[in-house]
C-alpha cells in the first residue's frame, strides 16, 4: 500500500488525545444529593471541535426483594392434592385391571365351554359311527322294569 520509496519517505504519526477544557471558575466542591443534575464536563477533539455533556453513571440493578414465606398450611395443602390425585388415578388404575381381569377370566370361561362341548360333540358322533359300544333296547327294559305281563 503506502510501502516507503525512492520517491515517498514513510510518514511520521502523530497521536491526538482529547484535552479536558478547565471549568470556567472553580467553585468549591459541594456534596449533592443523589437524583440532582450532574456536572457538566467538555471534552475538546484534535480538530479542535469540543464536545459537551453529562457524565453517566452506570444503571444500577435493583435489589432483589426477598422471597415471600410460604406458610406451611398452604404446603400441606397443596402436598394433599397431590397425594389425592395420585390415589384417584392409581385407584383408576385399578379398576381398569380388574376389568380387564373379569373380561380374562369370562373369555376363558367361554373357550373351555366351547373345547368341552366339541369333545363331547366328538365323542357322541363318534360313537354312533364305529358301529362298537353299547346299544340298548328301550322297550324290552321299560318291559322289564315295570314288570308288564302280557
Amino acid at each position: 500500500m503506502n510501502e516507503p520509496t525512492a520517491h515517498h519517505p514513510p510518514a511520521a504519526v502523530e497521536v491526538h488525545y482529547p484535552a479536558p477544557i478547565p471549568p470556567a471558575h472553580t467553585a468549591p466542591v459541594v456534596p449533592m444529593q443523589p437524583g440532582s443534575v450532574p456536572a457538566v464536563t467538555s471534552v475538546v477533539l484534535p480538530d479542535g471541535r469540543v464536545i459537551t455533556g453529562y457524565a453517566i453513571e452506570p444503571a444500577k440493578p435493583e435489589p432483589v426483594a426477598a422471597k415471600p414465606v410460604v406458610s406451611r398450611a398452604a404446603v400441606n395443602i397443596a402436598l394433599g392434592g397431590i397425594g389425592f390425585a395420585a390415589i384417584c388415578g392409581g385407584l383408576l388404575l385399578l379398576t381398569t385391571f380388574i376389568a380387564a381381569l373379569a373380561a380374562l377370566i369370562h373369555q376363558l370361561i367361554i373357550l373351555a365351554a366351547v373345547i368341552f362341548g366339541g369333545w363331547i360333540a366328538v365323542q357322541v358322533f363318534s360313537a354312533s359311527g364305529r358301529g362298537g359300544g353299547t346299544t340298548v333296547n328301550i322297550r324290552k327294559a321299560v318291559i322289564k322294569r315295570n314288570h308288564f305281563r302280557g
